[in-house]
């Protein structure tokens, strides 16, 4: 019966740990990504053409990397999501006034 306990427990707190583990790289992956994406909007001068959209994709890009560093992961991925749909709404607009 014990052995068949420290198996359970074992198995109990590797479940979550690797559930971590995959939260915390896909997040790592995006906020790269969306890193990416910023400085593809401010080489293309998104800063002086498209304020909005560039402050909105730094101010949740910023977020992101706050939600990450606490490792809450899922919030982390949400405004990393916000931050890559403003940077490539900011890169459509910056092509269409140029």
């Amino acid at each position: 019966m014990g052995r068949r306990m420290c198996c359970c427990l074992t198995v109990l707190i590797l479940i979550p740990l690797l559930l971590l583990g995959c939260g915390f790289q896909e997040a790592r992956d995006q906020i790269r990504s969306a890193e990416r994406s910023f400085a593809d909007l401010k080489a293309a001068g998104g800063e002086k053409l498209t304020p909005y959209e560039y402050c909105s994709a730094e101010a949740y890009l910023g977020m992101s990397k706050m939600f990450f560093d606490k490792a809450q992961y899922k919030s982390s991925l949400e405004f990393v999501g916000r931050s890559k749909s403003a940077s490539t709404a900011g890169i459509a607009e910056v092509q269409k006034k140029k």
